[in-house]
């Protein structure tokens, strides 16, 4: 380090860090290469930066740092420095029993996405440790191991919110997704029977799996939406009312997905689908639990 660098550190308050160059001219202060500085976050890690063009913009960097670490009251910092020093497993198991919001389906579908290709590559890893060549490296060793594409980028996407709720709350000072490439994904097209095959369908189909087609062709509603149907859901003549699913591992009923519970949505019912509904009614009584 310099003396003209030496002289500025002395001028920066104790804690606050370092502010210097990495080159090696004589003059630095006057060369034309950039500043650099030196700090610990609130977390305790060194952390450094570069790419400062004044000497002033890296000493208002350093305070702002600075400031925000005093700032912090010593609870926050102590929770801020616990999450960091979590393993990811760990981490990720508490993250999960926090989406209060998620459907059965979904908790089921995101341990299986973490037990199969996240944790054993990151189950030990420290969450503060992250950055965004050990996603690179996560995503390459998927791509090693022959994952599929579609099964890459659930599992990118389930570790992108697991690490910002984690970044979030202060256990990552740095963004672990700054210049990632994401695996991409392009799902097959699909194909949508034409009407002569729908009725095809249904003229061999039993008279409950008829219902189901008609509420799937006729409202839109998903296979689980669709195994639900009951005649309390017509709330006019031309509306129906989706209010739950019928849950696909379990066979039981439950709220809708991505909605809270309590919450529906509704959709326009042709009459073809409204006499289907009551054809089944009279066929083999009234369905009010699907």
């Amino acid at each position: 380090m310099s003396q003209e660098t030496c002289t500025l550190a002395t001028q920066l308050i104790r804690g606050m860090g370092s502010c210097f160059k990495l080159c090696a001219c004589s003059r630095q202060t006057r060369c034309p290469h950039p500043y650099a500085i030196r700090y610990r976050d609130s977390t305790g890690r060194q952390r450094e930066e570069t790419g400062y063009s004044t000497q002033q913009s890296a000493i208002e960097r350093l305070t702002k740092v600075y400031n925000e670490k005093i700032n912090t009251p010593r609870q926050q910092a102590d929770l801020k420095r616990e999450i960091g020093k979590q393993r990811f497993g760990t981490y990720a198991s508490t993250w999960l029993t926090r989406q209060r919001h998620y459907a059965p389906g979904s908790v089921r579908t995101v341990n299986q996405v973490l037990n199969n290709h996240v944790l054993p590559v990151l189950e030990s890893r420290r969450m503060n440790t992250f950055t965004s060549t050990v996603v690179e490296d996560f995503i390459m060793s998927m791509e090693e191991r022959s994952v599929g594409l579609a099964a890459q980028q659930n599992s990118f996407d389930t570790l992108k919110k697991i690490l910002l709720d984690a970044r979030r709350r202060g256990g990552i000072t740095e963004d672990p997704f700054d210049g990632v490439i994401p695996p991409e994904y392009i799902p097959q097209k699909i194909t949508i029977p034409t009407l002569d095959e729908i009725h095809a369908l249904k003229a061999v189909a039993s008279d409950g799996l008829v219902v189901v087609i008609d509420l799937m062709s006729g409202c839109g509603l998903r296979n689980g939406e669709a195994y639900a149907a009951n005649l309390e859901r017509m709330v006019a003549d031309d509306v129906y009312r989706i209010t739950e699913q019928i849950e696909g591992k379990t066979r039981e009923r439950s709220r809708l997905k991505h909605r809270k519970p309590g919450e529906f949505r509704e959709t326009p019912m042709p009459c073809t689908v409204r006499e289907s509904l009551l054809r089944y009614e009279k066929n083999h009584g009234a369905s009010t639990d699907g």
